[in-house]
């Protein structure tokens, strides 16, 4: 006969919901409605904070306008809420940076539930990757494609049009260079892990690489709001590079999904 087992040991072997992956609809949506809080709240304190440093990152920022045109620069406000405008702007680019390790940590959080718990140890590559992908993307922006970008469209015509740009125009160019291309730079790890849920594979990236490189010069068009060719190209490179790299990625990805479905 077969021997029962006591409530008190089945209730011990039974997993979490959580921990199992097996929340229901209404579940995922709670829990993405907590990790948004938590997002939410993160984003508020380091945007709060910078927002105290606000003034030097603007002058900061100005650099690249200065070293172009080769003299101290001045941005004219034609609206009168136009400078606090900015001023919140560049403090939300600085707390968005800041709070970045706590929305990836979030959005790990949110995925944990449907991963097993071999998986689950990917989160010490996930994370740190991430960062340093996203830390490369701002520096690729800042040292590469705005002094180019700002060089070209500040000395274009320069006789015939007198340089007196606004600060919602230039910080606004500025500050979208620096994010969309910062996350951009996302786009390994984020290949990485859909071949590893089996979504993509290697293969696929590999015969639609004349889809990619359009799709990554639209990316550019979009990120890069200049329709010089120069800054376009400068945007496409590293892109191109990241979806080379997103390859090889992708096959480590689907070797581990392939070798994962077979143990199971």
């Amino acid at each position: 006969m077969a021997k029962a087992t006591p409530p008190s040991e089945t209730i011990m072997n039974d997993e979490d919901p959580l921990e199992a992956g097996s929340l229901t609809l209404l579940g995922h949506l709670n829990e993405l409605r907590i990790r948004l809080t938590y997002v939410a709240v993160a984003l508020l304190i380091t945007t709060a904070f910078s927002f105290a440093f606000a003034e030097p990152v603007l002058q900061f920022l100005l650099e690249p306008y200065a070293d172009s045109i080769n003299g101290e620069v001045e941005l004219q406000t034609l609206e009168p809420t136009e400078g606090i405008e900015t001023f919140f702007k560049v403090s939300l680019l600085a707390g968005a940076i800041f709070s970045m390790p706590m929305i990836l940590y979030q959005f790990w959080k949110f995925v944990v539930p449907g991963l097993t718990r071999d998986e689950r140890r990917y989160v010490f590559i996930f994370l740190p990757s991430a960062l340093i992908l996203f830390a490369l993307g701002i520096l690729f922006a800042w040292f590469v494609l705005i002094p180019a970008a700002v060089f070209f469209l500040a000395n274009f015509l320069g006789t015939i049009f007198k340089t007196d740009w606004t600060p919602s125009g230039y910080i606004g160019f500025v500050l979208r260079m620096l994010f969309w291309i910062g996350l951009a730079f996302e786009m390994p790890v984020v290949v990485y892990f859909v071949a590893r849920v089996g979504v993509v594979t290697a293969k696929a990236l590999r015969e639609q690489w004349r889809i990619a490189v359009v799709g990554i010069a639209v990316l550019a068009a979009i990120i890069t709001p200049s329709i010089d060719p120069v800054t376009m190209l400068l945007t496409m490179a590293p892109l191109v590079v990241l979806y080379i790299l997103s390859i090889g990625l992708a096959v480590i990805g689907q070797r581990q999904f392939e070798r994962s479905m077979a143990l199971e």
